[in-house]
C-alpha cells in the first residue's frame, strides 16, 4: 500500500512540474512598458512631420504674390512717366508741346535740375529769355498767337501773349489759358519762367 502511495505520488509530481515547465514557454504578454513606448514615439514622429509639412499651395501662394507686386510696380512707372512741365512765376500751366529735336534737347538740358529763366518784356506781344545754349532748329515763317512758346535764333525761348510774325522753331502751346489769361499772366511786367521734368499721371 505504501509503495502504491509513493508511485502515485510521483505520478501527480511530474505531472505538476510538467504543466509549470508548459505555462512558462508559452508566449509572453506584451510589456506595457514597451508598448507605451512605442507609441509615444510614433506620436513623436506624426507631431514631426506635421511641422515640417508644406502646403501645397504655399510656393504657388508666394509666386501669385510676386507676380502682383512686379505688376504693381510696372503699372507705377508707366503711370509716373515724367513729362515737360512749365511754370510762370510759379503758376503751372498746361503746354501742349511739340514733338521736335528742339523739344528733345529742352527735356535733355532740365532732366537732372530745373531749368530757371528770367524773362523780359518785349514788344507788348512777348517776353523772350536766354537759354543759355544752342538747341536744335528748323526754323520756319510763323505767325503766332497767345500761349505759343517759340525757340528764337536757336538760344532764346519766347512766350507769346499777343502775336507776332517771325521766323521761329516751334516748341509748344499753353492750352489752359485764353488771351486775356496770358495777357494778365505775362502783360504786367518781366517773369520768370521754371522748365522741369515731372512725374505725370
Amino acid at each position: 500500500m505504501k509503495t502504491k502511495m509513493t508511485t502515485l505520488f510521483i505520478v501527480v509530481s511530474i505531472i505538476a512540474v510538467a504543466f509549470s515547465a508548459c505555462g512558462k514557454t508559452g508566449t509572453p504578454e506584451p510589456d506595457a512598458v514597451s508598448t507605451e513606448a512605442v507609441s509615444s514615439k510614433g506620436s513623436t514622429q506624426e507631431e514631426t512631420i506635421g511641422i515640417t509639412e508644406v502646403p501645397e499651395n504655399e510656393s504657388e501662394s508666394n509666386v501669385n504674390e510676386d507676380q502682383i507686386q512686379t505688376e504693381d510696380l510696372e503699372t507705377e512707372t508707366e503711370d509716373t512717366e515724367k513729362m515737360l512741365q512749365m511754370k510762370i512765376n510759379g503758376t503751372v500751366v498746361n503746354v501742349l508741346w511739340e514733338e521736335n529735336e528742339s523739344v528733345d534737347a529742352l527735356m535733355d538740358m532740365c532732366k537732372d535740375a530745373p531749368l530757371e529763366i528770367q524773362m523780359s518784356m518785349y514788344g507788348g506781344f512777348e517776353q523772350v529769355g536766354p537759354l543759355g545754349r544752342n538747341l536744335p532748329r528748323n526754323d520756319s515763317q510763323t505767325t503766332t498767337s497767345a500761349g505759343d512758346i517759340v525757340l528764337y535764333s536757336g538760344d532764346q525761348i519766347v512766350v507769346f501773349y499777343g502775336s507776332n510774325s517771325w521766323s521761329y522753331t516751334r516748341l509748344g502751346h499753353i492750352i489752359d489759358l485764353d488771351n486775356e489769361g496770358m495777357a494778365a499772366l505775362l502783360g504786367n511786367g518781366d517773369v520768370i519762367i521754371t522748365i522741369s521734368m515731372e512725374a505725370q499721371r
